[in-house]
């Protein structure tokens, strides 16, 4: 691989880790999972959830459109 494609690897790998974190602040609404209430906890769970299969759906679409 030269070094072009690592460089590329190594983008995508922290966009990606970005993206989660971000999911996941937006899904806790910023709060520190300590302070959530089971109610609170219960939809960001859901929400990541959400997010998951959102990303699953993206990749097959992405799959069937080649």
């Amino acid at each position: 691989m030269d070094l072009n494609g690592l460089f590329n690897m190594l983008a995508k790998m922290f966009v990606r880790s970005a993206v989660d974190a971000g999911v996941d602040y937006a899904a806790r609404k910023g709060k520190p999972e300590a302070e959530l209430t089971p109610e609170e906890r219960e939809q960001a769970k859901r929400a990541r959830d959400m997010a998951q299969r959102a990303r699953e759906i993206q990749k097959a679409t992405r799959r069937l459109w080649r």
